[in-house]
């Protein structure tokens, strides 16, 4: 059955959402015996391992002077701004909590993609944007009992994050999916590098801890690449919204893995962030129907 380019972007994120919670909750249980620096730099060099030998076998590589791209640049200025954020945010508080800050993402994209691609954003869809930050400021709770600081850090990363997403569209088709993802993680991994000594320096790692960082360096592979096939196959505002599945994959492992229990302010913000996600997604399947034919994004997709 051939899929619409909105669909199969969809189903791509999906499966990027249950890669990267998996990856978030192992690097939880390891940032109890390592510093993030040093976690982004050992997960980092496997995920450099992995990612190079595929591109390799794929013939994804490409000149270094690629790395002069504009958008490719700024895509991995956000990621790498996003990941370090993100994860001194779920080493301090509750992964559920962090993951429904980070819902707020659709929201910033799609209100992004408007303003600076000029897809169609109507007023009800403005609406529920504005309910969906509401639903972040009751789960970040500011100068109220249950605040934690390192929810702004969540708050920052999503501000990275929209950055990263938006700019992707506008990366060159002839660069493939691959060869974008090795840039970013080798960027990622050097930033790790930069950051180890500041935030502690270097632990000897268990062999248990290795595995589990190696595990998770498969997992963000995976993440990664359908990320960009899904931002690269459908419509921005069309996507975006199928990254609230991994709120329900973060609070599953959140309770089975560290027994963290969400609090009535958190769910019931986390229920407004998703309420206005899916609304933005079902205003998007009316524009479609309204429209005589769905654009394509014009950039071919790279497949794992």
């Amino acid at each position: 059955m051939k899929l619409s380019p909105n669909v199969r972007g969809g189903l791509f994120m999906a499966v990027a959402m249950a890669s990267f919670t998996t990856n978030d909750t192992i690097t939880k249980a390891v940032s109890s015996e390592m510093n993030i620096g040093q976690i982004m730099l050992v997960r980092g060099g496997f995920a450099m391992l992995l990612i190079g030998a595929l591109a390799l076998h794929r013939q994804a590589l490409r000149p270094v002077t690629a790395l002069a791209v504009g958008p490719l640049s700024l895509r991995v200025f956000g990621e790498i701004g996003g990941t370090l954020t993100y994860l001194l945010a779920i080493a301090h508080m509750p992964l559920a909590n962090a993951s429904a800050i980070f819902q707020a993402l659709p929201l910033v994209i799609t209100l992004g993609a408007a303003l600076l691609f000029g897809e169609p954003v109507g007023w009800r869809r403005l609406f529920a944007i504005s309910a969906g930050f509401l639903g972040v400021l009751i789960i970040v709770r500011p100068g109220m009992a249950g605040f934690s600081q390192f929810s702004l850090l969540a708050l920052l990363s999503v501000a990275f994050c929209a950055v990263r997403d938006l700019v992707t569209r506008r990366i060159p088709a002839e660069l493939p999916s691959l060869f974008i993802t090795l840039v970013t993680t080798l960027a990622v991994t050097t930033a790790g590098a930069i950051v180890l000594f500041p935030l502690g320096g270097w632990t000897p790692p268990s062999a248990s801890a290795l595995g589990l960082l190696a595990l998770a360096a498969v997992f963000v592979l995976i993440g990664y690449q359908c990320t960009i096939i899904s931002l690269r196959s459908g419509d921005i505002s069309a996507v975006a919204p199928f990254r609230y599945l991994a709120l329900l994959w973060a609070i599953v492992t959140g309770y089975f893995v560290f027994g963290d229990r969400p609090d009535v302010p958190m769910i019931a913000g986390a229920a407004m962030i998703v309420a206005s996600g899916l609304y933005t997604l079902y205003r998007e399947r009316i524009r479609d129907r309204l429209r005589p034919a769905a654009s394509a994004s014009g950039l071919p997709p790279d497949g794992l």
